[in-house]
């Protein structure tokens, strides 16, 4: 039970009522005393109303999905059920959940007995990360706001915020390289179109790999057996090393939020915080989305609080692994890029694509491109220039002397259009990459 700030207006007007009736006249102190019998009432009926203001009630939250992307519409469901024979007068539903620029919070009034009522929060999301949908709080009292009465919902579902991603129509890959390669002969849980033989049927085997001849002839299940494609991986590696990365204070997305939800789009263009790793994990996430969709075999590896290593696949479902760890980045690492390419680099098929995305402007860069050019691998640099980020330093000169290594760098500053700063990044010498022609 809350006691409101009225209910001491309450006491002091009785107490004054109760003191007119001690220094008037006797004849006229019965009317000071019916109006005291009437406010001591007011007050009982204001405290048992305000104790029955919450019995039987309930409330529901839910959302058709719990995975988005920053800047499109989440859309949740209040439903709010009174399952009491009494009707309720108002009610405040505040949603306490810890994700930015929620919309939950409403004053719903007049819910009749065995009565629902129901209505939809949509909140633009701007922020990659778990966020739990709860708790929900919802309050009541009585009509002369005496006395109020709180009651605390719990919640387990979690909302998943992945990052912000934008579509590439190409990205600048190694010159003169081919994706193709040689027959690797190794075994590959993937249907690919290089078969290696049959073998026998195992607990477990899709029934779509049996082979029917073989099994016929051998009169036991025989099922297919495939080697993997020679085309070359695609590696993304992301540096969150701490202290590498910068950021700067920024005023929550208010005034956006409250533009979006006249006409809801289904994405909306959020600008990125002042965050260079925000940057850099939009990067990666982009670059993997756009192999991924080319076809090719990505694979992703990060040193933040732990080690994320994601070995190379190739569809949507690797493409959803690597965006759910993308959520969960902190640049809190203690691994450097260099060891962790030192690390990973024999795990590498030869001919691979490596492309390293960090916000370094150290020497190290350099030499990390060196040590994958003599491993056979083939690197791709994007760096996010932390000068516009409180750095005094840039990184031009660093990405000048890894595109002299024939690495194309793609540099990517801030308030840039990420997609722009991807798609025609400066290749090797100094050339760019001429952006699309109309219909082309």
């Amino acid at each position: 039970m809350i006691i409101r700030r009225a209910f001491l207006a309450y006491l002091v007007l009785l107490g004054g009522v109760y003191l007119a009736a001690y220094l008037s006249e006797p004849q006229n102190t019965y009317v000071y005393y019916r109006v005291g019998y009437l406010l001591i009432l007011v007050g009982l009926v204001s405290l048992i109303w305000t104790a029955a203001s919450l019995r039987g009630l309930e409330i529901h939250r839910t959302s058709r999905v719990l995975r988005q992307q920053v800047g499109q519409i989440f859309e949740e469901r209040f439903e709010i059920i009174n399952l009491s024979r009494l009707g309720r007068l108002w009610l405040e539903v505040r949603d306490l959940t810890d994700l930015p620029g929620k919309r939950g919070s409403k004053v719903v009034a007049n819910i009749g007995p065995h009565q629902y009522r129901s209505y939809y929060s949509r909140t633009l999301l701007t922020q990659r990360g778990s966020f739990l949908l709860g708790p929900t709080m919802i309050s009541s009292g009585d009509p002369f706001g005496l006395f109020a009465r709180e009651k605390l919902f719990e919640s387990d579902h979690k909302l998943v915020v992945l990052p912000f991603m934008v579509n590439l129509e190409n990205f600048p890959g190694p010159t003169g390289r081919l994706p193709g390669g040689r027959a690797l002969r190794r075994k590959s849980l993937e249907v690919t179109p290089y078969a290696a033989g049959v073998r026998e049927y195992a607990p477990g085997d899709p029934l779509s790999r049996i082979h029917w001849r073989s099994t016929a002839r051998k009169d036991r299940l025989m099922v297919k057996e495939f080697e993997q494609d020679p085309q070359a991986d695609v590696w993304v590696l992301l540096d969150a090393l701490q202290g590498v990365n910068l950021a700067l204070p920024h005023e929550p997305y208010d005034q956006l939020q409250r533009e979006q939800f006249w006409v809801l789009p289904h994405r909306v263009e959020v600008p990125l915080p002042p965050d260079t790793f925000e940057y850099a994990v939009s990067a990666a996430a982009s670059i993997a989305n756009y192999y991924i969709l080319e076809g090719r075999s990505v694979g992703f590896a990060s040193s933040a609080t732990h080690l994320n290593l994601i070995p190379a696949e190739r569809g949507e479902r690797q493409l959803g692994k690597i965006l759910e760890v993308c959520a969960f980045l902190k640049p809190e690492g203690k691994l450097p890029l260099l060891g962790l390419i030192e690390g990973q680099a024999n795990q590498i098929v030869r001919g691979s694509t490596v492309v390293l995305v960090t916000a370094s402007n150290t020497e190290n860069m350099v030499l990390a491109v060196d040590i994958l050019q003599r491993r056979d691998l083939q690197p791709v640099v994007v760096l996010i220039d932390p000068r516009g980020f409180g750095s005094a330093t840039s990184s031009d000169e660093i990405a000048e002397k890894i595109r002299q290594y024939n690495v194309p760098v793609s540099l990517i500053r801030r308030d840039d259009s990420l997609q722009a700063a991807l798609e025609f990044g400066k290749l090797p010498h100094g050339s760019v990459l001429e952006p699309p022609k109309n219909g082309g």
